[in-house]
């Protein structure tokens, strides 16, 4: 489920399995859990609000809060994965006293536990009326939100202002703008709600624009009649990828999302049309010899993020040494919001295609978000590292849960923190540059300026 066509939801989780069409009829009756070597069993996530239910040959999944538990799909076991259509496969393999869930295409592992039989309130339909949406949502996000604290809102207050409100025949509208208040001063990109009519609101952070095709429309223009100068740039997979060659041996790549490379959702697809991609880039003549490249700019500053996954694929393409990307973790105990899973540390490794290992200016603004961010974050422990030139990211980095109300209506929130080596986090303010310069500032593209573009064409020029 996307909520901006250029703004790929990362389906976090099984979050990836909570496809929004798909209706899962409750188990007639509780799975019990084979023997430690079997998958077969109902499953509750380590964090996430999640729980598997897997059964001869198929695994069902339900998002849970403590008042609540929605069926969010089903997927058919192939091979050893469970697919659905339009959606990230993932395996279940079962570990000592546990098991492990992987999702294509996300970065890191879920710890699961066994469940001896499924909650009773996965076995029954509870109530649809505007109250028991509003104590869903409210509940999901005490549960599951990390940002309260660092963002000076208090939830409990929030419900305590907004719950007397919901009467039992307001319109979807009202509800609809209802929800839509309690989360818009989180200033949350990944904080969304949308009806099956369409109707959507997404959250932002102060003083930026988010990501969208129309965005787009305008700055791509922009970008080849002012920086590049009619310079040839030449678009790969499926629009997201562009690059030019510059004057004095600096390449340009621009990247406007991890995701959408092409017209199958899948990752396996994805990862081969991105590497095809990178390989007439990155070509022999580019990233080696006497004409090899002697510095290049990557552009992110609209990039509605994507597969976290993909993103460090691409970031494989650009170093010849492993090196930590960050550590990421997610709340994992709804009556503490300090209580989070074990740090995953990950590790980027080379990738053994063509790859260019030089200098870099990295373009930065309010309108990367998401994976976006996460390449960034990462790219930041590469050797040599690379220059941030131009504004904060947009500040968000969590793999989204995507749930569904009772009323049929669904939305997202983040549950994770990606953490660097020092244990820093940019959730909220985004990550900064090392070289502030404005970015699409109106007069800016009326004067037909750059400042950023020029700034690092300047430096990777000396």
């Amino acid at each position: 489920m996307d909520f901006h066509s250029l703004r790929p939801t990362r389906r976090s989780l099984l979050a990836v399995g909570v496809a929004a069409g798909l209706v899962a009829a409750p188990l007639s009756a509780p799975l019990a859990a084979t023997a430690a070597t079997s998958i077969d069993g109902i499953w509750q996530s380590d964090g996430y609000g999640t729980i598997v239910a897997i059964d001869n040959g198929s695994a069902r999944l339900y998002s849970t809060t403590r008042i609540s538990c929605t069926p969010a799909g089903e997927f058919v076991r192939d091979g050893s994965r469970f697919t659905a259509e339009g959606e990230q496969a993932f395996t279940v393999q079962p570990a000592r006293g546990h098991a492990v869930l992987r999702v294509e295409g996300n970065v890191g592992e879920k710890r699961l536990r066994s469940l001896r039989k499924l909650p009773a309130l996965c076995m029954v339909r509870g109530p649809t009326g505007p109250l028991a949406v509003f104590d869903q949502f409210w509940t999901d996000y005490a549960e599951n939100y990390p940002f309260f604290r660092a963002k000076g809102i208090d939830w409990d207050s929030v419900r305590t202002q907004y719950r007397p409100m919901v009467k039992a025949d307001m319109s979807e509208e009202a509800l609809f703008d209802l929800l839509s208040a309690t989360i818009k001063p989180l200033g949350d990109a990944h904080a969304a709600i949308r009806t099956p009519s369409g109707q959507t609101f997404a959250g932002v952070r102060p003083g930026t624009t988010l990501p969208d095709e129309q965005l787009e429309a305008r700055i791509r223009p922009y970008i080849e009649q002012t920086a590049l100068k009619g310079v040839k740039f030449t678009s790969y997979a499926n629009d997201r990828i562009g690059y030019a060659d510059l004057p004095g041996r600096i390449g340009y790549l621009r990247v406007i999302a991890f995701l959408g490379y092409g017209n199958i959702p899948d990752y396996t697809a994805e990862l081969n049309t991105l590497n095809r991609t990178l390989d007439r880039i990155l070509t022999k003549e580019r990233t080696t010899g006497p004409s090899k490249l002697r510095g290049l700019i990557v552009d992110l500053r609209l990039n509605g993020g994507g597969s976290d996954q993909l993103a460090l694929d691409f970031a494989s393409r650009l170093t010849e040494h492993p090196f930590f990307a960050y550590s990421k973790r997610a709340r994992n105990d709804p009556d503490d919001p300090a209580a989070f899973t074990t740090p995953q540390p990950i590790t980027l490794y080379p990738s053994r295609s063509t790859k260019y290992t030089g200098p870099i200016a990295m373009l930065t603004g309010g309108s990367q978000m998401s994976a976006g961010e996460t390449f960034t974050q990462a790219m930041m422990n590469r050797s040599p590292r690379p220059v941030r030139i131009g504004e904060n990211t947009q500040g968000v980095f969590s793999d989204v849960l995507v749930r569904t109300l009772p009323n049929g209506w669904q939305y997202t929130l983040p549950n994770e923190e990606f953490r660097t080596r020092t244990w820093q986090t940019y959730d909220g303010p985004g990550i900064p540059p090392d070289l502030h310069r404005p970015v699409f500032t109106p007069t800016d593209i009326t004067n037909h300026q750059d400042p950023a573009f020029t700034t690092a064409f300047n430096l990777l020029k000396k």
